[in-house]
């Protein structure tokens, strides 16, 4: 959804695929590593900007110790990334990286002035009519509403995790996935991709959309917010992508050609989710797409 919305604004002219961190920042330049000085919006997306796979131990400390508004939260934590060393030489390595999404989301932010919660609520949210969509965790607090996320302790098996600051990743990261939908609205998305590719939609280009779903070259299949994988199922060429806070799972199969999606989640997020919603969407692709 953050790249997704990048290219929105790309279409718009507020940044462009190849502003660097540096002149998204240029307050900051003293302060940044010179590697990273001219890591450019799409080397973040497509996870070649060099940022670290994990962020450091302090840094993540302090994330989950931190006050302040999530803007406020997410600029100190990629201050304390930006100043450090990258992890490879930015354009050389494949590295999934939150804490690369994280720093893009907050170029989008720097371009326009808003929030990118606000980014996506109004740019997303409003216009495909996801209406259950929000951030954090589903459930709310004093309410049975929604499922409770789950951890697996060592001992005591799975144990519930209540409504709070503590039931989804700290808000220093939230570019790299902290929206929760039901399933139906994150189908509308799923939806709003595949007719996209088509140019059925008035939100984005199709050549927008075939940027998005264009896999880099030497880059692990990985194009901008999406895998891309030869599926004979998928008439060739199928979209993925998975993601868990390690309480919930979930992950996404499309096939833009059949226009078809799987969509599978979990309110858990160890192997065994993994395993099981893998599963689960191999059978329901072998029913609903066919040969």
């Amino acid at each position: 959804m953050t790249a997704t919305v990048a290219a929105m604004l790309v279409e718009q002219g507020k940044i462009s695929w190849t502003t660097t961190i540096g002149e998204a920042f240029p307050e900051l330049k003293s302060e940044i590593h010179p590697d990273y000085l001219g890591v450019t919006l799409e080397q973040l997306l497509s996870h070649r900007g060099g940022a670290p796979g994990d962020a450091p131990g302090d840094l993540w400390r302090d994330a989950w110790a931190a006050t302040g508004t999530a803007a406020e939260q997410r600029m100190a934590f990629i201050e304390g990334i930006l100043a450090r060393k990258p992890e490879a030489k930015p354009g050389t390595k494949f590295i999934y990286s939150n804490q690369g999404y994280t720093i893009a989301g907050v170029m989008l932010e720097k371009a326009t002035g808003k929030t990118w919660e606000d980014l996506l609520r109004s740019m997303l949210f409003e216009p495909l009519g996801m209406t259950t969509a929000g951030f954090g965790a589903p459930a709310s607090p004093g309410k049975v509403d929604q499922p409770w996320g789950h951890t697996q302790k060592m001992f005591s098996g799975r144990e519930p995790v209540p409504p709070g600051p503590g039931a989804d990743n700290p808000l220093a990261i939230s570019p790299a996935g902290a929206v929760h939908c039901s399933m139906g609205d994150l189908a509308k998305y799923a939806a709003f991709h595949m007719a996209g590719e088509r140019g059925e939609s008035k939100l984005l280009k199709a050549e927008s959309f075939k940027k998005l779903h264009t896999a880099v070259a030497d880059n692990d299949d990985y194009a901008l917010g999406w895998r891309v994988l030869k599926r004979p199922w998928a008439n060739g060429r199928a979209l993925m992508h998975n993601g868990s806070n390690t309480m919930f799972y979930v992950v996404v199969w499309m096939a833009p050609e059949k226009n078809c999606a799987v969509i599978v989640a979990s309110n858990i997020g160890v192997d065994e989710a993994f395993e099981g919603c893998d599963e689960a969407a191999g059978r329901l692709i072998k029913q609903y797409f066919g040969k």
